[in-house]
Order: C-alpha cells, then sequence, then structure tokens
C-alpha cells in the first residue's frame, strides 16, 4: 500500500516538474523574454554610463547601488528561469558554452564594489554588456563565425607574413638610400609595408622611392595587387565559408526539439488515446459480432 502510494506521490511530482518545465520552456522561447533581457542589458549599460560621471555617482550613489541590486536579482531570475526550462536535461544547461559565460559574468559581478575589488565589480559590470551576444542569435552567429575562422586566418596569416618579409628585405635594399625614414632597416620596412596593406598614403610612398628607382612602381603595384587584393581576399572568403558553415549549425540547433515541444506532443498522442478508449461502440457492430458467433456455434 505504501509502496503504490509513494510511486503515485512519484508519478505527481515528476508531472508537476514537467508540467513547470514546459512552461519555463515556452516562457524562454517567447519572442518578449529575449526582448526583457535585452531591455535589461540595456539598462545596465545606462547604469555604467551614469557611473562615468563622477559627480552624478556621487549625488545618486544609494540610487545606483540599489538599481545594481535590481540588475542582479533580474538576472539571477532569467538564469533561474532557464534552468528550469530544460528540467530533467539540466546538465545540458552548464554544458551550453554561453550558459557557462553568462553564469561567469552573473558570479563576477556578484563582487561587492568596494575596496580593492572596487575595479573588479566595475569590470564584471562592464561584462554585463557583454551579455547581449549571448541573448542575440546574430551576435551568437558572428562569434561562432570568427571562433571557427581563426585555424584558416591562422595559414592566411603566415603567407601574408612571408610576403611582408620578403617584401621588406627587397624594400630595404632598393630604396635605403632614397627614403631611410621608411626603408632604413627591416623593421621600418616592414611597418611601411603595413601602412601600404591600408592602402593609406602609399601613393607618396612610391613618388618618394621613384626618385632613386625609376621602377619602384612595380614594386608597390605588386605589393598592392597580391597583399590587399588577393590575400586579404582570402580572409574574407574563408570568414564568409565560416559563415555558411555556423549557419548550417546554428539551424541544427534550433530544429532540435525542446523540452515543451516533446511534452506538447506527448500531451497530444495522450489525448488521441483516450479518445479512441472512449469512443462509443457503434450499435450494428454488437449485432454483427453476436451473429457472427452464432454462426460459428451452428458449424
Amino acid at each position: 500500500m505504501h509502496a503504490i502510494e509513494a510511486s503515485a506521490s512519484s508519478a505527481t511530482a515528476i508531472g508537476t516538474c514537467g508540467r513547470l518545465s514546459a512552461r519555463a520552456s515556452a516562457l524562454v522561447a517567447s519572442p518578449w523574454f529575449a526582448r526583457a533581457v535585452i531591455a535589461t542589458i540595456a539598462i545596465n549599460s545606462a547604469l555604467l554610463a551614469i557611473e562615468t560621471d563622477l559627480g552624478t555617482a556621487t549625488r545618486h550613489a544609494s540610487v545606483l547601488a540599489f538599481a545594481h541590486v535590481v540588475m542582479i536579482l533580474a538576472f539571477a531570475a532569467e538564469l533561474a528561469v532557464r534552468f528550469v526550462a530544460h528540467g530533467p536535461r539540466w546538465r545540458a544547461f552548464f554544458q551550453d558554452n554561453w550558459t557557462r559565460f553568462d553564469l561567469i559574468v552573473f558570479v563576477a559581478s556578484l563582487v561587492p564594489a568596494i575596496g580593492p575589488m572596487a575595479t573588479i565589480a566595475r569590470l564584471a559590470r562592464l561584462l554585463r554588456v557583454a551579455r547581449l551576444v549571448s541573448v542575440s542569435p546574430k551576435l551568437r552567429l558572428i562569434v561562432a563565425t570568427m571562433a571557427k575562422s581563426i585555424p584558416s586566418l591562422g595559414h592566411v596569416g603566415l603567407l601574408l607574413g612571408l610576403l611582408l618579409f620578403v617584401y621588406g628585405v627587397v624594400g630595404v635594399h632598393l630604396f635605403r638610400d632614397a627614403d631611410p625614414a621608411h626603408w632604413g632597416d627591416l623593421g621600418a620596412a616592414l611597418l611601411t609595408l603595413f601602412q601600404v596593406l591600408t592602402l593609406e598614403g602609399w601613393v607618396e610612398l612610391q613618388r618618394a622611392s621613384m626618385a632613386s628607382e625609376p621602377w619602384a612602381w612595380v614594386f608597390y603595384a605588386s605589393f598592392v595587387l597580391i597583399a590587399v587584393f588577393v590575400v586579404v581576399n582570402l580572409f574574407v572568403a574563408v570568414v564568409l565559408s565560416n559563415l555558411d558553415q555556423a549557419r548550417r549549425e546554428l539551424a541544427e540547433e534550433a530544429a532540435e526539439p525542446t523540452l515543451a515541444d516533446v511534452l506538447a506532443e506527448v500531451r497530444a498522442l495522450r489525448e488521441r488515446l483516450d479518445a479512441q478508449v472512449r469512443r462509443p461502440e457503434r450499435p450494428g457492430a454488437r449485432d454483427r459480432s453476436v451473429s457472427s458467433s452464432e454462426t460459428l456455434r451452428s458449424s
């Protein structure tokens, strides 16, 4: 008897937790939840901006302190709702990298802004603004793209470094006497080539070099074509390729059913089964079954 009561109470508790998790999941999935979080981050940013004015921060110190407490409670409530929304899959809440980032920012923001920890507390409050990245799917897509592009960009950067070194050594030997300020040694030459990469002032550099070397335009034109228009475009191509990959991965994650979707599907199946069980038997069906049984007996 006690076992039956225990199982019944545990089933009731599981059902209650499931309903609570489904409501929290629906709340997190609603558009206004993300808007509320973004509004909270915006208010936090406004508070940080007000604190940069020393006079205002001194006059309204108590109001600002109370506002920061409200911000902490708001972020705590948001994390709690997101945790409840995971339901039985609560481990997945801590396995998500963006959630870990949010938790680190929240814990760091609990540091009191007094004494030697005041600077750390202010930096932690500033990190709350960075939470806008974890809230916005588009910003998460951009950050994920940059993270995926780092390995490939390393190889492109190695190619660019090789070009800078080769052209730097050649430029030192060609233009050292004509323009020692820009080509006097390898360090100055690399800095000059980096300036040419930005296409800033390279025409004046070319004019100064052509005073001693009439063929200097070949050096500058080839570097601009290879380093600027080829290598820099390789950076863009790598980022765009990883952007497509990150977009596909984000779409696959969005396609995974949430706990609310699973519970809604289970609820629909249960209602269908209950409807099948409660469906009344048609009158003709009973007469046909009786006549069929009598026929079998007579045979």
